[in-house]
This record gives structure tokens, C-alpha cells and sequence, in this order.
């Protein structure tokens, strides 16, 4: 029951942060065409231009295998990271030992889809596509949350929360618990 009101809470947060998809698409009228989309203030564009390059380095990490980037450049040293069914670490000694593996055995791509900056906080839902080093083992996506803080002018990782799912296509997967 845990895990089902979970799944809910999730999706009403999707179809809240997703506007352009309804949580009951038989209910839902024809779309109608969308208007164009606002122009980002000065302060979000540099706000998403900063956390693309952070993403990017941590992508670069991955593909090098080398967790260090990750655990000193993106991170916090008290962030803390929670997934469903993978588990809660909080603080760079937790999150060492989970990159220290990761980056060796996978290779992600983050897409930001939907960015929001408020002061100096600021949090950017993403899909998080994983490909295992391993050709035998399939690919998978995340749906992620990153959470942002600027401190001393710098914008850094204080955590992030994600479940399995894909959030442009609008879909989560099953609950592992």
C-alpha cells in the first residue's frame, strides 16, 4: 500500500511539473495548439547554462570512470541522494563507495526537461538515461530530481531523489518494494 500511494504522489508531482500531459488522458479534451513558450528570464538561462555544463561534467566523469569529478564538482559535501529501490546516502563518504562502482560499470546522459530558479535555490527535474558498460545488460531510464544551491556564488548538488521512469514520455516504473 506503501508503494502504491508513493507511485501517486509521484505521478501527481509529474502531471503537476508536466503540463502538457493530463494524469486522465480519457478524460482529457483534444489538445489544443500551445502557445509559445516564454523566454527564460536572464537569470534562469544562466541558471540552466550552469547546471548543463555541471551535467555534462558528470557525464564526462562516467564515461571516464572516474568518480572524483562527481563527488567534489556536482555534488555537496552534505548532499544527500535517495532512489527508490536503490537506496538513501547522504554525504560524499556515502556517495563515494555507490560512484566509485557506477562509473565503472555505466555511462548516463542527463536531459533537463524542466528547470526552476528561485534566489539562490533552484531544482531541475531531468530524465536519466543509463547504459550499462555491459552489452548483455539493458539500458534504463531515471526520472531525477536535482536539487541546487548557489553558496558562495557557486551553484553545487545538495541532493537529488529518483525512481525508475522516463518523464518526457510521461511514464514510471513499477514499484520495487
Amino acid at each position: 500500500m506503501r508503494n502504491f500511494i508513493l507511485s501517486l504522489s509521484l505521478v501527481s508531482l509529474l502531471a503537476l511539473t508536466v503540463h502538457s500531459r493530463s494524469v486522465f488522458a480519457a478524460d482529457a479534451a483534444p489538445a489544443a495548439a500551445a502557445p509559445a513558450a516564454a523566454a527564460d528570464s536572464p537569470e534562469l538561462a544562466a541558471f540552466k547554462k550552469v547546471i548543463r555544463q555541471k551535467y555534462d561534467m558528470k557525464e564526462k566523469a562516467f564515461a571516464a570512470h572516474d568518480p572524483e569529478p562527481i563527488l567534489t564538482r556536482f555534488y555537496a559535501e552534505d548532499a544527500v541522494s535517495v532512489g527508490v529501490g536503490y537506496g538513501i546516502y547522504k554525504g560524499r563518504a556515502q556517495l563515494r563507495p555507490l560512484y566509485e562502482g557506477a562509473v565503472k560499470e555505466l555511462g548516463v546522459k542527463v536531459t533537463s526537461r524542466h528547470t526552476v530558479l528561485n534566489g539562490n535555490a533552484g531544482w531541475d527535474w531531468a530524465d536519466f538515461y543509463v547504459t550499462p558498460v555491459d552489452a548483455t545488460q539493458p539500458p534504463f531510464n531515471l526520472v531525477i530530481l536535482f536539487l541546487w544551491s548557489r553558496e558562495n556564488g557557486e551553484w553545487i548538488c545538495k541532493g537529488d531523489f529518483y525512481t525508475e521512469g522516463d518523464l518526457a514520455a510521461g511514464t514510471l516504473g513499477k514499484p520495487t518494494q
